[in-house]
Parts: structure tokens; C-alpha cells; sequence
């Protein structure tokens, strides 16, 4: 054996050097992603919010916010796939940074809307504006963590739903209570405007410190890139890499696909109907009710770490998966029996949220352990493009049916049944397809 001068690294010595990469590559990116994903589901479903005042200022039905709540996840249908393609093809960076200072603008806009046609259409634009962001991100970091460390990392950066709710339910509740009148704007109008400005400032950011791949990152030693690369390179090779066209006849995506959209009529379902489901409780206050609303989301960040670390360091994914997707459908069946008790109807909402939020980061552990490259790319576009689908289907159904029934309850229902079904659904098929291939002990 050549002696280079340099003693061989030992195992312990291996096992150090990865740990402490892989900490410094968390602690460099995840804070700063997580905060991009609170401002962009925070302008997402801020309209729940603006719903309050801004049905009786512009005179439109509940079917009318239904239908603006949900078009625009055909926007967001249309573009998911080829936005995330490009993601792949010219850097993160500037494709992040694009999508971001581009719904900020659109959002703050909204407060131009009228019409239900000016509604329907500021939706769908604001959905073609964030196509991509958060399957770009679950692409991003499949190029710095491997499969086996991936569902702490997902859950670091997808907790930026429930956060959004404890930072947004009392911001928003704040905004729409003390801003009435001011300028002569309406208090949903100051909404749109005040919470476009992070994603802007966070944008602009993103241009300037993101780094595109392990090895553009000034931060790493020169041993540490060639370390985690190697990482990457050694879990992709076992992959699939197709044709981004061989994606769209893969059997095991469409059922992802399908299972996805179960789980996203839950999350849409509670994201735009939280507050009024609160309010229906007899809770009357703006404020009152968005600080109400913070509760399902504060325990639903302890749920998403905690799911996501016991399956990662098991390995076991079906069932880490099914369960939440259950208890989140028998809570917010709950919720709907429990009338003018706002104890338990909080109490449901609380396992509803927790719930279907725990199921996220670890459903996302599958996609890009079975396939990498473009095709991991397209898959990913594909099953989030298909599953946010459910938001145009939960919020149009529940508030069709509140307009014929004058209650949020029938609308609940599906909700409840589509996580049920995709909890069972998750569970049909191999053991293996949803397990990891080998437990993270540490």
C-alpha cells in the first residue's frame, strides 16, 4: 500500500467527519428554507383569513370562495411539472428566487380583486406563480441528503405548514382586527399586502446565499463536499433514472399520486375552513379566532419531528405514514359532532391537524428513493402537481355544500373519508414500498 504521508481514516474517524457535514449542511439550509415555505404557505391560505370580511364586502357566496380558493391549484397543476424540470436544468437558486418575488407580487395584488372573474383569476395566477416551490425543494434536498437521513430533513423544512398557522392564525387574526379602515383599504386588502412582503425580502435572499448543489457551497471543506457527493452518488446509483415520458406510465407513481391527493383534501380541507370552523364554534373575535387556530398547528410541529425521527430511525414508513392519516380523519370527524363545545371541537381539530401534517415528511421519503435525476424530478412534479388537485376538490366541495346544506359538515365528511381511505390505501401492496432501506441510528 502507497504511503501517502497521511494516516487512513478509521471508521469512528469517517463517521465524525459525515455527521459533522451533514449537521453544517442542516444548519445551513434548513432554517432558511423552512422560514421560505412559511411565507409561501402563509400567502397561500391567508385567503381563509380574508374570507372573514371579505364574502360580505364584495357580496360573493360561499361557492364563489370555494371555487377562488381552489383554481388555484390548476394553475398550480399546470406548471408543477415543467417548473420543476427546469429547477433541475438551471439551479435552484435562480428558479426558487424567481418563483418567490413572483407570488409576492401577486398576492399583494389580490387586493385589487372586485370581481368573482377578478377572484378567479388572481388565484389561478397566484397558483402558476408558486408551481414548483415546494416539489423544488423536496428535489433540492434529495441532492444533499440521502434516503436514509431524508424524513428529519423533509420534516425540518415541511413544518413550515403548522408554523405558518401558529405565526399566521394570530398574525392574520391581528392584521384583520387592527387594520379595518386604515388608508381607506379593508382589513383582508392590508392582509394580502403585509404578507406578500417576506416572500419578496426571502426571494431576493434566496438569490444571492442559496447554493446550488453540494459543491457549490463555500461552507463545506473540500473533504466534506467529496464526502456527502459521494453519499449521493453511492444512493443513486440503485435507482431507477428513465425517461422523464417513462414517469407518467409508472404504476407505483400514480398510486403515490392518488395516495397524496387523500392526504392534501385533508390539508386544504383544514388550511382554508380552520377559521370558520373555529368561528362556527361561537367564537366570535378575528383575533380570538386566529389565536385559536395556532393551537392544531403548534402541537402538529411536535408530530411531524416526532413521526419523522421514529421512521427514520426504524426504517419503517407504511405504518408511520398510515396512522396519522387515519387519526386525522377520525378527528376531524370529531370535530363536526362537537357543535358549540369549543373544547372538543379544538381537541379534534388538534388531532386532525397533527395528524395529517405527521404524514408529509415521511410520505415524501418515497419518491426519490426509487428514482433520481430528471426522472425523480418529473415523479415528484407529478404526484404534488396530481395531489394539490385536492385543493381545488376540498375547498369547491365544502363550500358547494355549505351553500346547499348551510353547514361545513357534509364538506367534512369527504375530507375525513379521502384520509381514511388514503391511510388504507398506503398499506395495500409490498411491505418494502414504503420502507427505507436501512434505519438511521443516530
Amino acid at each position: 500500500m502507497t504511503n501517502t504521508g497521511r494516516p487512513e481514516k478509521t471508521a469512528s474517524d469517517r463517521a465524525a467527519l459525515e455527521d459533522r457535514a451533514y449537521s453544517k449542511a442542516a444548519w445551513r439550509l434548513l432554517p432558511f428554507l423552512f422560514l421560505c415555505y412559511v411565507a409561501a404557505y402563509l400567502d397561500r391560505v391567508n385567503v381563509g383569513f380574508a374570507k372573514l370580511q371579505m364574502l360580505s364586502d364584495l357580496g360573493f357566496s360561499d361557492t364563489v370562495y370555494g371555487l377562488g380558493a381552489g383554481i388555484f391549484f390548476i394553475g398550480y397543476f399546470l406548471f408543477e411539472v415543467p417548473s420543476n424540470i427546469i429547477m433541475h436544468r438551471v439551479g435552484a437558486r435562480l428558479w426558487i428566487a424567481r418563483i418567490m418575488i413572483t407570488w409576492a407580487v401577486i398576492s399583494a395584488a389580490s387586493l385589487f380583486v372586485k370581481t368573482p372573474t377578478m377572484f378567479y383569476i388572481m388565484r389561478f395566477l397566484l397558483g402558476v406563480a408558486e408551481a414548483g416551490f415546494f416539489p423544488g425543494i423536496v428535489l433540492y434536498l434529495t441532492y444533499w441528503f440521502p434516503a436514509v437521513r431524508r424524513s428529519r430533513m423533509n420534516a425540518l423544512f415541511m413544518i413550515g405548514i403548522p408554523v405558518a398557522g401558529v405565526v399566521g392564525g394570530p398574525l392574520s387574526g391581528w392584521i384583520m382586527s387592527a387594520f379595518q379602515g386604515v388608508g381607506g383599504w379593508s382589513n383582508w386588502q392590508w392582509l394580502f399586502v403585509l404578507e406578500a412582503i417576506p416572500s419578496a425580502l426571502l426571494g431576493v435572499v434566496t438569490l444571492i446565499c442559496l447554493p446550488d448543489s453540494i459543491g457549490a457551497a463555500k461552507w463545506l471543506s473540500e473533504e466534506e463536499k467529496r464526502l456527502l457527493e459521494a453519499n449521493i452518488q453511492r444512493d443513486d446509483a440503485g435507482k431507477n433514472q428513465h425517461s422523464v415520458s417513462t414517469v407518467f406510465s409508472d404504476l407505483r407513481i400514480w398510486k403515490m399520486a392518488v395516495i397524496y391527493f387523500c392526504c392534501m383534501m385533508g390539508l386544504y380541507g383544514i388550511s382554508f375552513y380552520l377559521p370558520t370552523l373555529v368561528k362556527a364554534t361561537g367564537v366570535q373575535s378575528a383575533l380570538e379566532v386566529g389565536l385559536l387556530t395556532a393551537i392544531p398547528y403548534a402541537c402538529a410541529v411536535a408530530s411531524m419531528l416526532f413521526v419523522a425521527r421514529s421512521s427514520d430511525r426504524t426504517g419503517e414508513r407504511r405504518w408511520h405514514f398510515a396512522i396519522p392519516a387515519a387519526l386525522a380523519g377520525i378527528g376531524l370527524f370529531v370535530s363536526t359532532q362537537a357543535n358549540t363545545n369549543v373544547a372538543v371541537a379544538m381537541l379534534a381539530l388538534t388531532v386532525g391537524t397533527a395528524g395529517m401534517l405527521a404524514t408529509m415528511p415521511v410520505f415524501w421519503t418515497y419518491p426519490s428513493s426509487i428514482l433520481a435525476g430528471g426522472s425523480a424530478a418529473a415523479a415528484i412534479g407529478m404526484i404534488n402537481s396530481i395531489g394539490n388537485l385536492a385543493g381545488f376538490a376540498s375547498a369547491s366541495i365544502i363550500g358547494w355544500l355549505k351553500d346547499v346544506t348551510h353547514s361545513t359538515n357534509a364538506g367534512i365528511y369527504c375530507v375525513s373519508g379521502a384520509l381514511i381511505f388514503g391511510a388504507v390505501l398506503a398499506l395495500l401492496g409490498k411491505r418494502q414500498a414504503l420502507n427505507a432501506s436501512r434505519p438511521v441510528t443516530g
